[in-house]
């Protein structure tokens, strides 16, 4: 015989199956102005609120979910004086895309998104629903005023991607730099500008990427100083010395494409009219050293 006993144990059993968290089974009853009510086998009927029902920002309740739609729910609120509980879609969802993100994290995956939004830090974008931040430091492009990008759409690859902080960190430069390393060639001539001069070389910006230019690669002549030759955002062509994908490093130089020692510091205008040509052959050498 069921006893008294065991009615209140499947009692008990039932409260904690229809907490907070917990993910049920309903069928959808009625469909009111703001929302929807669910069968989900409870004292009455959960409640689904318009913006819990999608992460989908355009969703339509009566076409996406009609009366007499099965399907699961999580629990988002515990059930009040009368019973009835609070249920989403849309967490679930946010759930499961979060670890769609991680995956492709993992997998190293390139991803569009479009700006639509910024602060002085970076900008920001939508990625299904999610805000993800792109720092400064990781744009390709280096504008004074952010709010010049908005609604660009842009190529980025993963940061950071944490669920428990709500933290999705995006990188175009990795992104642009991953793009390069996969289609560059060695000895293949880059035209570019000089983004930052440090005591040991150059680091020039192209298509999004950016590669070293080495103080020794610059010139088959001794350079003192790297302001004596380039200064930050000057054009350059320099050739593709080497690529290490381990350490995602592009070695550029200039060195090759002279003539005689210390062209590049007398005729540079000349040098780089005729970089394409010249690096033709350099191509040639670089290809036949590999051999």
């Amino acid at each position: 015989m069921f006893s008294a006993e065991d009615f209140a144990k499947a009692l008990e059993q039932q409260d904690y199956e229809f907490s907070r968290g917990s993910v049920v089974t309903g069928k959808v009853e009625t469909h009111e102005s703001d929302g929807a009510y669910v069968d989900i086998g409870g004292k009455s009927a959960a409640f689904l609120p318009l913006k819990e029902a999608s992460i989908e920002p355009d969703f339509v309740l009566e076409e996406s979910l009609p009366i007499g739609t099965e399907r699961k729910f999580l629990i988002v609120r515990d059930q009040d004086a009368n019973g009835q509980m609070v249920i989403s879609i849309r967490a679930m969802e946010i759930k499961e895309l979060w670890e769609r993100l991680r995956e492709r994290q993992e997998n190293g995956d390139v991803l569009e998104v479009t700006i639509s939004g910024s602060n002085r830090g970076g900008v920001t974008a939508d990625v299904s629903g999610l805000r993800a931040f792109i720092p400064r430091s990781h744009l390709a492009r280096r504008v004074e005023d952010l709010n010049e990008l908005m609604g660009n759409t842009i190529n980025v690859a993963f940061l950071e991607v944490d669920e428990e902080k709500n933290k999705l960190l995006l990188s175009e430069r990795i992104a642009a730099r991953a793009s390069a390393m996969s289609s560059l060639t060695k000895g293949e001539l880059i035209e570019g500008t000089i983004a930052s001069l440090k005591p040991f070389g150059a680091f020039v910006d192209f298509g999004g990427a950016s590669g070293l230019l080495h103080i020794k690669q610059i010139s088959k002549s001794y350079v003192s100083a790297l302001g004596d030759v380039f200064k930050v955002g000057d054009p350059i062509k320099a050739v593709v010395l080497n690529i290490d994908d381990q350490k995602g490093r592009i070695a550029l130089s200039t060195q090759v494409l002279e003539k005689y020692p210390g062209e590049i510091l007398k005729e540079m205008p000349t040098m780089m009219a005729e970089a394409e040509e010249r690096a033709k052959n350099v191509s040639k050498t670089l290809a036949e050293g590999d051999n």
